[in-house]
């Protein structure tokens, strides 16, 4: 099984597809009844959704919306036997969602909008705005995304797992391979269940280094977007049987990107090879894998950034994996993920940041307040208002990067 899933496979762009909907074709014999005209979704100029789908046999339909706490019930239009629901206003943003039809989820059929992922894709719905967002596209310079393909020496070959991964590199406008002043890099990992695409097709990584450069705001800098796992088979054990494979697979993963991305990188790409110019983060596993490769790994990274971290300690397994509440469990559980941090050379910046509606914040907050009494270095955290959602960490993309390589 190849890691890439079959949206992504099948998509080199990495822009967000149109947005335009199209009516159900007339009927075309003589004497058939026209199908109804559905437009889904449906998005009114003062930011509210009308979400639509067609299932005339269904009991009970509901819409998941991303950044929303509950699924909404649908209600079927008498007149047409049409399922639907309106939401909002919403800000705008890109927002992820899906149908339940009598408990079964699915896309919307009539949304070509797709946001892939190995395990939950979604639908998509943009609401626009008055002005641009970072991520949203613009007429400004970009960028390119490259995708690259390999096969891991480091993995041995399963039936869950054959090896292959890959990795999408963003180079900034105007990229000169010939440059002397080498680029600086972030390495930038997704959180669970994505693709290695995870922050381009989702997270529109590309598009908000393309706006902060053309705003000044950041130094132009090499993206490298790995697939962030060390064994595939955490994939295929699902949301609900991950268990201990949490920590075995952070520590694949490390080995992995030291050994292989990072060469791998070097050797394509003019950027730079010391600590002081490369960066580390990611979001949920991604910011687990970020705290654990780069706090142990000051000598490789001086820049760490963790949004929405999934915060993974051995010392946690009994417990489910989340943090303890008593205050020695804690020490002892963080001094487990960093057990050098007291020794170590600082970084130039720990930089952490959680939704206060996350179900992670708790160990989020916990481990800040751990890592400023025992990070050598800058130590800076966050709360932010929402959920779990890309919504959340684009903000933090957008926060965190103006902050490297000064």
């Amino acid at each position: 099984m190849r890691p890439l899933s079959l949206f992504a496979a099948a998509c080199f762009a990495v822009l967000p597809l149109a947005h335009a909907q199209t009516a159900s074709s007339p009927a075309s014999a003589q004497g058939m009844v026209a199908p109804p005209q559905i437009i889904s979704p449906d998005v009114a100029t003062d930011g509210t959704v009308t979400f639509r789908v067609e299932a005339p046999n269904a009991k009970k339909v509901t819409v998941t919306v991303e950044g929303m706490a509950k699924a909404v019930d649908m209600q079927q239009n008498q007149n047409n036997g049409v399922w639907e629901a309106t939401v909002g206003p919403l800000r705008a943003d890109y927002y992820g969602y899906t149908f339940a039809i009598d408990g079964k989820r699915t896309l919307d059929p009539r949304n070509a909008d797709i946001r892939p992922n190995l395990i939950s894709p979604t639908t998509v719905v943009h609401i626009p705005g008055a002005t641009p967002l970072p991520w949203e596209m613009q007429d400004i310079p970009h960028g390119e995304v490259t995708h690259i393909y390999y096969r891991s020496k480091l993995v041995t070959p399963s039936a869950d797992d054959d090896g292959y991964r890959s990795i999408w590199v963003y180079t900034p406008p105007g990229y000169d391979a010939k440059r002397k002043e080498k680029y600086p890099v972030l390495y930038l990992n997704h959180g669970y269940s994505d693709d290695s695409n995870g922050w381009t097709q989702a997270g529109q990584a590309n598009l908000i280094m393309d706006s902060l450069l053309h705003d000044g705001k950041i130094k132009p800098m090499v993206v490298v977007m790995p697939l962030g796992y060390g064994t595939m088979s955490i994939v295929h054990a699902g949301w609900n049987r991950v268990g201990s494979m949490i920590w075995k697979n952070q520590q694949l993963y490390a080995d992995q990107l030291l050994h292989e991305v990072i060469p791998m990188a070097e050797a394509r790409y003019n950027i730079a090879k010391d600590r002081n110019h490369r960066a580390i983060a990611g979001l949920s596993m991604g910011g687990g894998h970020s705290i654990y490769t780069g706090l142990n790994h000051p000598e490789t990274f001086a820049y760490v950034g963790a949004f929405s971290s999934a915060v993974i300690s051995p010392a946690f397994e009994a417990n489910g994996w989340r943090p303890a509440v008593d205050g020695a469990e804690l020490d002892k559980g963080f001094d487990a993920i960093v057990p050098n941090a007291k020794t170590q050379q600082p970084v130039k910046l720990f930089w952490m940041s959680c939704g206060t509606e996350d179900s992670l914040m708790p160990a989020n907050r916990a481990f800040g307040k751990w890592a400023k009494t025992n990070i050598k270095g800058d130590v800076q955290t966050r709360e932010t208002p929402g959920m779990h959602t890309w919504m959340v960490w684009r903000d933090d993309l957008v926060d965190f990067t103006p902050l490297l390589f000064r």
